[in-house]
């Protein structure tokens, strides 16, 4: 038992110790019907605190012959499998924290030094073990393997957390970044490397660095955020057990929804951020949780970069819409950025977009995210999107007072204001405007577009949280028609029903603009 060869199962055990845990322990499954097969290459990436290191740990636990985790396992859905004994701490497993090697080099200040320290430290280890089958002259993690493997027939799992902080902690080292490359390929590539390993398993945020079209380890098989494939489930935490955590903690799921859903993998498939959800059922309270893991100023530096046209987009898709994109040409680092839609595909994998993979778009994805670049574009000095904001207050007082001519001037004066990608062309555009308009109303409310209700779907409705006492709004929007006719169409097709069991008052909103004319026009009614 040793830090990097086979691991005790002290850190899965921690995870499972905590007050919430949620069962990941099918994907051993997944992976024993990979070992020793073709498949056996897998790269998993995901933005922070999605549960990437947990999987690790918890892998690092079953597989590492340095421990005894019958115990440990047997009350989780792995152990009903066939598979489960047959592989349980029977393999030298190599469990590598790219992160902390490399903090540990960097507070001895030769961070230049950090692939030798790596190979020395984790061959010390392997010497205590084997040391009569090598020559000890080993300078090379992959020669000592390959060497093992002739010698006695000795293979290995190797399980890698964070591979891709070199690319994103040394953005402009590339000579670092390139040795770094060329060690990972003397452990999985080539038919001598390949014969040392039973598994090889490696998480990171980004997927593996390309050059040119082709991956720098092309035998692996990647689950991203831009296509997660058949390990979905297991790395976030689904639907039904964000739902089940909701009712085991009393915790209103539909609000949980607002907060922290929006990533949609395989269309029926929602994943959420696991960190977000723990720490709003041990706090009691959804609220931005992001920001304790990522700051702003990341996402900041990316938007300030505005390819062509990127905070256009950006602020089209904090009004509520989506942009097409190509994530083809993105080489998955984190400076070799050629166009907008490389930005965009970053900010995917970084967790600050969701991916349409069907549709090829992007989305906000969530309230949480959507605080993030609402606090990083009024940070970046764009002076009409902050003076959107701050009349966004007058807008919505103006609605609660029933003031129908101030709305009117309000969503035009955004309308006016804002970039070009905003200009209207259909209602779905309009739609975005009046989300944009009304971005300061998520304080006091859920926002929901296209609201299932009564005999179909009102465009806009703002449901307030239980701790306010503002009023709910059905907001329906027209086209070249009028304002009057918004109103009889939520009466006519009884939007209000789905509100039956609110008890507070109700406003009715309707807005129509007349593309001729180029105004707004706007009638606010009480519902009785």
């Amino acid at each position: 038992m040793g830090i990097y060869l086979n691991p005790d199962n002290e850190g899965f055990l921690t995870s499972v110790r905590s007050e919430i845990y949620v069962d990941k322990t099918e994907l051993i499954h997944d992976m024993n019907r990979v070992l020793d097969t073709e498949n056996k290459y897998v790269c998993v990436s995901r933005p922070r605190r999605f549960g990437k290191s947990m999987a690790a740990k918890m892998l690092a636990a079953y597989y590492s012959s340095g421990c005894d985790s019958y115990q440990l396992f047997q009350k989780y859905k792995v152990a009903e499998e066939d598979s489960f004994r047959q592989h349980l701490n029977k393999y030298d497993v190599l469990r590598l924290d790219m992160q902390l090697i490399r903090s540990i080099v960097m507070n001895e200040g030769c961070k230049e030094q950090f692939l030798s320290y790596l190979q020395k430290s984790v061959l010390e280890e392997i010497y205590q073990l084997y040391g009569t089958f090598l020559t000890g002259e080993e300078r090379s993690l992959a020669s000592a393997l390959q060497r093992l493997k002739v010698k006695i027939g000795k293979k290995f799992i190797v399980i890698i957390d964070e591979w891709d902080c070199i690319f994103r902690e040394e953005k402009e080292n590339t000579k670092l970044q390139n040795e770094y490359i060329m060690f990972l390929r003397s452990l999985f590539k080539g038919a001598a490397a390949e014969e040392c390993i039973h598994l090889a398993y490696i998480t990171g945020i980004l997927p593996i660095k390309k050059y040119g079209t082709e991956s720098a380890l092309n035998n692996f098989d990647e689950y991203t955020m831009i296509n997660p494939r058949g390990l979905t489930k297991y790395v976030g935490f689904t639907e039904d057990e964000v739902k089940e955590l909701c009712q085991r903690n009393s915790m209103d799921f539909t609000e949980a929804q607002h907060w922290y859903d929006g990533y949609f993998f395989q269309r029926k498939i929602h994943v959420y951020n696991p960190r977000s959800i723990v720490q709003a059922m041990m706090n009691g309270e959804f609220e931005n949780y992001w920001t304790q893991t990522e700051t702003y100023e990341g996402l900041k530096l990316y938007i300030d970069l505005n390819y062509e046209g990127l905070k256009d987009d950006i602020l089209f898709m904090i009004g509520g819409g989506r942009c097409e994109i190509d994530t083809g040409a993105f080489q998955n680092d984190m400076t070799s950025f050629r166009s907008k839609d490389d930005i965009l595909t970053l900010l995917v994998h970084l967790g600050y977009l969701a991916y349409d993979k069907y549709c090829k778009e992007v989305y906000i994805p969530n309230e949480e995210i959507k605080e993030e670049f609402i606090r990083a574009v009024k940070n970046s000095g764009w002076e009409k999107i902050v003076k959107i904001f701050s009349n966004s207050k007058k807008l919505l007082e103006a609605t609660w007072n029933m003031d129908a001519d101030t709305v009117a001037e309000q969503i035009e004066e955004v309308h006016l204001s804002s970039v070009p990608i905003l200009t209207y062309n259909d209602e779905n555009s309009l739609s975005c405007v009046i989300t944009l308009a009304y971005v300061s109303a998520r304080t006091e409310y859920t926002l929901v577009r296209e609201f299932p209700s009564g005999k179909g779907f009102a465009d806009i409705v703002f449901l307030p949280y239980s701790y306010s006492d503002k009023p709910a709004m059905i907001i329906e929007l027209k086209w070249n028609q009028h304002a009057k006719g918004a109103i009889s169409q939520i009466k006519e097709k009884k939007y209000t029903k789905a509100l039956e069991h609110y008890t507070g008052e109700i406003l009715l909103v309707g807005i129509n603009y007349d593309k001729r004319l180029k105004r707004h026009q706007c009638i606010i009614e009480k519902y009785e």
